[in-house]
């Protein structure tokens, strides 16, 4: 990594504009598929420095239909602004239906994912297959656009769109540009061997979509064939970031695991805003760090265990109080592995492991023993064995 003055020069820029839409730090938590639900959202917003917040992948035809996954994902609250909503699909008519029932249901901004490389979703033409066919990408775009250019928003609903952004950044009344904007997320290509050869369409396709009224585009550093393996590659965000030329913001995306990592990105590649993905999962103060490192201010000390286990417990309460104990236990036992990488650090800076705590959660049974376990494991119980080293995540 560059030392952090060379950095720093590169970090001090106006804040990030969506189309019309100000954002308190450049930072976004990304759309996770299976994870980025209102309680995780609302746990990186409690640590701070979430700019932006997205929800995870939604199918317009199940908003439409109104079935209980969809809604389930789509759920947010006034608390959690400004918040994206992420469409995926490959029918224009339907994805601007589905832009309709996000704004209607509470959306601050509108995405598109071009991005995706999970097979059920590629097979149907959606997510990164538009990478495929640029044609038909920029012409859902542009449906869509048209779309949320007939559902205006009153000054008052902006105001709770923005959230505690609307303070310093007032709309103006009466103004015209009171439509929520529309974003794409996108791979640098289908394959490696494109990429590699100079031929990534990411550069071509972020300017088509800015000439059809798309606001920001992010960018994620791998080719579709590449899906979470391998290692980012920056210098495909940067070729996007040249090619658009100022014209939209471009946020990068991928390997994003310390907050270090989000100011080295913005550095390289010259992308205006950082989305944070799975290294969330483990973190969620990665964008309360970052923040503070892109505004130059030292990064804050880590969490102590007391907090993350606070912090862990806090999301489960969410998940009894906006779904129920049943789905909350199970959503626990998935999802502590994530939580847990970061425990298990000793004073003097060495790490022990904490499998039977894991192991413990992933067998428990009610709330009541859930929240036993974590009383055991802070007076020093339930530790030992290997420390497992985190995953490579996106």
């Amino acid at each position: 990594m560059r030392p952090e003055a060379t950095l720093q020069p590169q970090i001090c820029r106006a804040p990030l504009m969506i189309g019309a839409v100000p954002l308190a730090t450049p930072l976004l938590l990304a759309p996770i598929a299976g994870y980025c639900d209102l309680a995780f959202r609302t746990i990186c917003r409690e640590w701070g420095g979430v700019g932006l917040a997205c929800t995870d992948l939604l199918s317009p035809q199940g908003l439409l239909r109104g079935t209980a996954t969809s809604l389930d994902l789509a759920k947010t609250n006034a608390y959690d602004k400004p918040v994206g909503m992420q469409l995926y699909g490959s029918d224009p008519e339907i994805m601007a239906e589905g832009a309709r029932w996000a704004v209607e249901h509470g959306a601050t901004v509108v995405d598109i994912n071009m991005g995706c490389p999970v097979d059920k979703v590629t097979k149907k033409d959606g997510g990164s297959a538009l990478l495929t066919d640029l044609s038909r990408a920029v012409a859902i775009a542009a449906r869509v656009r048209k779309e949320l250019d007939n559902c205006p928003l009153s000054a008052d609903e902006w105001v709770r769109r923005l959230g505690p952004r609307a303070a310093t950044h007032p709309p103006e009344r009466g103004g015209s540009s009171l439509t929520v904007p529309l974003t794409c997320k996108m791979r640098l290509c289908w394959t490696t061997a494109d990429f590699e050869g100079g031929q990534a369409c990411s550069p071509r396709l972020a300017r088509m979509l800015a000439d059809v009224g798309v606001a920001a585009v992010t960018v994620h550093g791998r080719t579709t064939e590449m899906k979470f393996s391998g290692t980012v590659r920056r210098e495909g965000i940067a070729r996007v970031v040249e090619e658009v030329g100022g014209r939209i913001p471009v946020i990068g995306n991928g390997d994003v695991r310390e907050a270090e990592d989000a100011v080295s990105m913005m550095a390289e590649t010259g992308c205006d805003g950082v989305m944070i993905g799975r290294g969330a999962l483990s973190t969620p103060w990665l964008f309360r760090d970052a923040a503070e490192l892109i505004a130059g201010r030292p990064k804050p000390e880590s969490p102590t265990e007391v907090e993350m286990i606070a912090s862990m417990l806090r999301y489960f309460t969410l998940m009894r109080e906006t779904r129920d104990d049943r789905y909350a236990m199970f959503q626990i036992k998935r999802r502590v592995s994530w939580f847990a990488k970061r425990l298990g650090v000793r004073e003097d800076g060495t790490r022990e492991g904490v499998k039977p705590f894991k192991e413990a959660m992933r067998t428990a049974q009610t709330p009541v023993e859930v929240h036993g376990l974590c009383e055991r494991f802070l007076a020093g119980g339930l530790r030992g064995g290997w420390f497992e080293a985190e995953e490579s995540v996106a």
